[in-house]
């Protein structure tokens, strides 16, 4: 019973600390400076390689590939590899829209490869043995850029020291469901207060994978891309910085991109980034702690790098707070607080909430505040749900289980359309989806325990993880 309480403080309190560094965080991003566009002659504008990585994406390729092409850049300063491994009828689609601007007097070229090695790491390092440009820009499948993109961040290389820019992500398709509203008001979070919090307070911060460009130097002396993590572009991130290499976040450049759409596409994205966030923490810790970086400095990196492991945090207090139900009236303490300050996000919903409502046009209307006020609480159910097949995920990122990359489909969708052909992707019944239902029963029965103990503590937590792990098995297993 003493063991059970002794673990249920141990991971509220990690809760504690996160929520903690997410303020930090915050007042760091209220304190931010303006990053300033440097002047630079457009006749002086360097030799770019825009590398575009694909691996069975019919419903989107085209559209890419059309919206790249529009870059408002010197035609003769920048080229464009399609960086396909697909085995569908992608390859047959990129291959004629780069002949069609080949005819156009485009340097575009498409590198199709067939052991899809090293997945998108490969892909990468691939096209980069043939990179004209002095600087590599990266875009994934989803992505359209506006055609300024170039011109709003080349010059910020002028800077020498500065190895990697990197914009904010938007969304085409925010309004297509709950599901899809939910996503991009987490990922606003993290792409305004996190990515300046961190550069603000002079902390690592990192390149997201897509919508940034990179000075082929950089990648090159931090080491190359690398496959043995399923973020490689966190791990490069920390290498390169490692090598003193400067991050530039730029807040106000906009990059829109297609957030997945059915649950199932959402959970193979979570595993990437949370498996791969593990894989990274613990091979990168031991970087972080032998460098001569400020001890400050080392320990945001290090919760950086660990952020994963909250949702371990957070399932072994759902599971935690069950088993002590039968035992609450004989730890002979008040329990009251104990529901409450779970619930008592204030970090995160502080941040959550001055995130969100900063990207709001302005003047805010009172439906969208309201709009935020609603949706928060189903944001952390919908995070809940996700706890166990999180967990999953960051602990075989730490015990170096290897596993493939996971695609995340993409259907070309702007706000309520998709593309006319686009079908779901099908899969099958896994054993952590068995166990999220059981899951949901075990959340359950705690609701029902509570109710016949007249014991609440937990009541409205257990309410939000019976919810969580029910919407997230029951749309899971539609998506199937």
């Amino acid at each position: 019973m003493y063991l059970l309480f002794g673990l249920y403080l141990f991971f509220l309190f990690l809760i504690l600390l996160y929520n903690l560094l997410q303020l930090n965080l915050l007042f760091n991003y209220i304190g931010k400076k303006k990053v300033d566009l440097p002047p630079m002659d457009r006749d002086s504008l360097p030799m770019v390689t825009i590398q575009l990585p694909l691996y069975n994406e019919p419903y989107v390729a085209e559209r890419l590939i059309d919206n790249i092409v529009t870059m408002d850049y010197p035609r003769d300063r920048f080229e464009i590899q399609i960086l396909d491994d697909s085995t569908d009828d992608t390859t047959g689609l990129c291959e004629k829209k780069a002949e069609f601007y080949r005819s156009q007097g485009l340097d575009i070229q498409l590198i199709h490869r067939t052991d899809r090695s090293g997945y998108k790491a490969g892909a990468l390092a691939a096209g980069l043995l043939q990179a004209k440009g002095e600087f590599i820009a990266i875009f994934d499948a989803d992505f359209l850029p506006n055609k300024y993109f170039l011109q709003n961040t080349i010059p910020h290389f002028q800077d020498k020291e500065v190895g990697v820019v990197q914009t904010r992500w938007t969304h085409l398709n925010d309004d297509y469901s709950m599901f899809t509203k939910l996503q991009a008001l987490q990922l606003n979070v993290h792409f305004t207060i996190e990515q300046i919090g961190r550069k603000s307070g002079n902390h690592f911060l990192q390149f997201n994978g897509t919508a940034g460009i990179w000075r082929k130097r950089a990648i090159d002396d931090a080491g190359g891309w690398r496959a043995d993590t399923l973020t490689e572009d966190l791990d490069l991130s920390y290498r390169a910085q490692l090598k003193s290499w400067k991050i530039v976040y730029l807040e106000d450049v906009e990059a829109p991109a297609e957030l997945p759409v059915e649950m199932n596409g959402i959970k193979s994205q979570q595993f990437r980034w949370m498996k791969g966030g593990a894989e990274n923490a613990r091979r990168l810790s031991p970087m972080i702690l032998r460098s001569d970086l400020k001890l400050v400095t080392k320990f945001h990196a290090l919760a950086h790098l660990f952020s994963s492991s909250i949702f371990v945090a957070v399932l072994m207090i759902a599971l935690t707070s069950v088993a002590l139900l039968p035992f609450l009236d004989n730890l002979q303490i008040d329990t009251h607080f104990l529901g409450v300050s779970l619930l008592g996000m204030i970090g995160v919903a502080t941040v959550y909430f001055y995130a969100n409502i900063n990207l709001l046009a302005k003047p805010c209307s009172l439906k969208d505040i309201l709009a935020l006020v609603f949706y928060f609480p189903l944001l952390l159910t919908m995070s809940m749900g996700l706890s166990f097949h999180n967990t999953v995920a960051v602990i075989e990122g730490f015990l170096g289980i290897k596993s493939s990359f996971v695609r995340t489909p993409k259907y070309s969708i702007v706000g309520h359309l998709r593309h006319k052909n686009a079908r779901e992707q099908r899969n099958p019944i896994s054993n952590n989806l068995i166990i999220e239902g059981l899951l949901t029963l075990v959340f359950c029965a705690g609701l029902l325990m509570s109710v016949r103990t007249h014991e609440y503590s937990f009541f409205i937590f257990h309410l939000m993880l019976a919810l969580g792990f029910g919407t997230v098995f029951i749309f899971s297993w539609r998506d199937r």
